[in-house]
């Protein structure tokens, strides 16, 4: 949620008013008046700054920062009030009180935020002596289905985090007007009341939320790098830009493509030709995953089942192809 310029023009006035209410009420020269409105400027837009940065915090960072700064407060006023007695000069005491009281106070706002957010980090994990967390859910995940199938088989084994704000945007697809859309949006309700009944994951529902941040699939790798976890998803655009911040992915279509039957030139399979090839005379069949098999010379025979020879393979993105020859040819 970013500052509304309203408010920031109210912030700086009432920061260049109190300066030159404070430079004249301390000093009677008129060097001495404008050198205070500078420090309360430079003061008003570091205000206006830290402002900003805390509206894109979350709560634990704001309440610890707002301890360390009243404990940085108290401490500076402490120190002000001894060191006053030492020096009798009213241009000494003005300054010096100011940044005695300023300079605790940024850094008790600085180290109450740090470790706020240790603190966070360490009550939002589970025990890592039991549990681990194997990644975070993304909604593309969750409607595809076929990570239920993975736990059931018991290569996951740990803690599933799906974030609140996953389950609202599911919820949402569910109330689609749109059947299609309606449709996906309950399959994915229905596999996440599956996957918490299995035995080998345990789902955790994680109320954090970026209320600055729009996007769902921004908020999801912002979670990643706040507990330092990796995203389950099959959605390629999310699995890009989590790889440009860094953060390990785990997708399932790369799973699948990498449990693939792997086939090498020379190798005999049964297929049956279903339809015709782009290129001139090619016929194009399908394995049982859906792997494509252009075969040469295969547009004759549409509709029969035929013994061809792996020619080539070519791994792409969107999958693997294997381009082959009839054998009766």
């Amino acid at each position: 949620m970013p500052l509304s310029k309203t408010i920031s023009i109210i912030i700086f006035g009432s920061y260049v008013l109190f300066g030159g209410l404070v430079g004249f009420s301390l000093f009677g020269s008129t060097d001495q008046i404008l050198l205070t409105e500078v420090f309360f400027l430079i003061l008003g837009f570091g205000t206006i700054k830290l402002l900003q940065i805390w509206l894109n915090a979350d709560v634990f960072k704001i309440i610890g920062g707002v301890f360390g700064a009243v404990t940085g407060l108290i401490s500076g006023v402490i120190l002000a009030w001894n060191l006053s007695s030492i020096f009798d000069t009213r241009e000494i005491i003005g300054p010096l009180t100011g940044l005695l009281i300023i300079i605790p106070v940024l850094v008790g706002l600085q180290l109450g935020s740090a470790k706020a957010r240790e603190f966070r980090d360490k009550i939002g994990k589970p025990d890592s002596n039991t549990r681990k967390i194997v990644g975070i859910l993304d909604t593309s995940v969750i409607i595809d289905g076929r990570i239920a199938d993975i736990c059931e088989t018991g290569f996951l084994d740990g803690d599933l985090i799906i974030p609140q704000f996953v389950l609202k945007e599911l919820q949402v697809i569910a109330d689609s007007s749109e059947s299609t859309k309606r449709t996906r949006g309950r399959r994915g309700l229905d596999i996440l009341n599956k996957m918490k009944k299995q035995a080998y994951v345990k789902i955790i529902i994680s109320e954090s939320d970026y209320p600055s941040i729009k996007e769902v699939d921004q908020k999801l790798i912002q979670l990643a790098k706040q507990i330092n976890c990796s995203i389950i998803t099959n959605d390629f655009n999310l699995n890009k830009v989590a790889e440009v911040h860094s953060i390990q992915v785990l997708n399932i279509n790369q799973l699948a493509n990498a449990l693939k039957p792997i086939v090498l030139p020379g190798e005999t399979m049964r297929v049956q030709v279903i339809k015709e090839g782009k290129e001139l005379n090619q016929g194009v069949a399908y394995l049982d995953d859906g792997t494509m098999v252009v075969i040469d010379n295969g547009k004759k025979l549409m509709g029969r089942n035929i013994d061809a020879t792996v020619t080539s393979v070519l791994q792409t993105t969107a999958g693997r192809m294997i381009f082959a020859t009839y054998k009766g040819a």
